[in-house]
């Protein structure tokens, strides 16, 4: 663990979640597997009091957003059923064999793990949230090997012109960014002449030209700016220089794939509905529909 590094971060919880990190069991696992899914050892590796420690252990990390994990028979049930989504664009991109990623908001780097069991030969994620990246290293604690790294960073932390990367994922982000089209070409910038970027962003049903911007929150959350419709998105990619731009898949969000848990004990989708009509916000804006785009530089 860069603990030279993290402890440059000023932030009050960082002692706690360092205790977590240094109190993990030393165990390898067994086999892990991160192409159908993200497990890691198993079940008899520990036993049941092994377990229910090493669970009130990572309890201690929450909340929890990402997955599902399941850790020695220990299942992490997250937020978000992140395994639906990449099942939605895992066949439609181009392979990640051999090719080096990068993924933008990766939270505590699930999809990160799934991308390296995709076989890409490098994959780097980058978040500015601390605890995530102290989730990721709990992982890491576990499963050493593959070339996965989550960095406690921001976009705009990585060298500008860098072109290094063969697919720069962006999931999630977009309508958090108070210019959109910005956000584009910096993560073009990102990318080598020839690479993919994979874009998965909220939209709404429209025209070209449409956009949605919540005059205070969308769905609770106080920091959406833009909710293009899916030919306004592709007219921006166009714009900022991207070709061969295609739409993967539009899919309303569910309450089965993002939902409280014991791993996230916070207010989640079903909080964010409209209990009469769950086609709209609370706010009576549209409810959650997210589209995947590809795009080449």
């Amino acid at each position: 663990m860069p603990e030279t590094f993290l402890a440059q971060i000023n932030h009050g919880d960082f002692a706690k979640w360092k205790q977590v990190l240094d109190s993990l069991p030393e165990v390898s696992p067994s086999s892990y597997d991160m192409l159908q899914d993200l497990r890691i050892g198993d079940a008899k590796q520990l036993n049941n009091s092994e377990k229910d420690q090493l669970k009130n252990l990572l309890l201690g990390l929450q909340p929890w957003r990402k997955g599902p994990i399941s850790l020695f028979g220990l299942g992490i049930d997250t937020e978000w059923r992140s395994d639906m989504k990449w099942d939605r664009l895992k066949t439609e991109i181009s392979p990640l064999t051999d090719r080096k990623v990068l993924d933008v908001g990766c939270g505590n780097g699930y999809h990160c793990w799934r991308m390296a069991g995709a076989g890409a030969r490098i994959v780097i994620g980058v978040d500015p949230h601390l605890l995530f990246s102290m989730q990721y290293w709990a992982i890491r604690h576990f499963l050493t090997e593959p070339p996965v790294y989550v960095l406690p960073l921001a976009l705009e932390a990585i060298p500008e012109k860098l072109e290094a990367f063969d697919t720069v994922f962006s999931m999630g982000v977009l309508y958090h960014r108070r210019s959109p089209i910005d956000h584009l070409y910096a993560l073009k910038d990102c990318l080598r002449k020839g690479g993919e970027l994979v874009i998965e962003t909220l939209v709404i049903d429209g025209e070209k030209g449409m956009s949605l911007i919540p005059e205070e929150r969308y769905a609770r959350m106080p920091n959406v700016w833009f909710l293009p419709s899916c030919a306004t998105l592709e007219s921006w990619l166009i714009k900022a220089g991207y070709k061969n731009v295609r739409l993967l898949d539009v899919s309303v969000t569910s309450i089965e794939e993002q939902r409280s848990t014991q791993w996230m004990n916070f207010e989640s989708l079903p909080q964010a509905l409209d209990e009469k009509d769950p086609s709209k916000t609370i706010e009576g804006l549209p409810a959650p529909k997210r589209a995947i785009f590809i795009a080449e530089k």
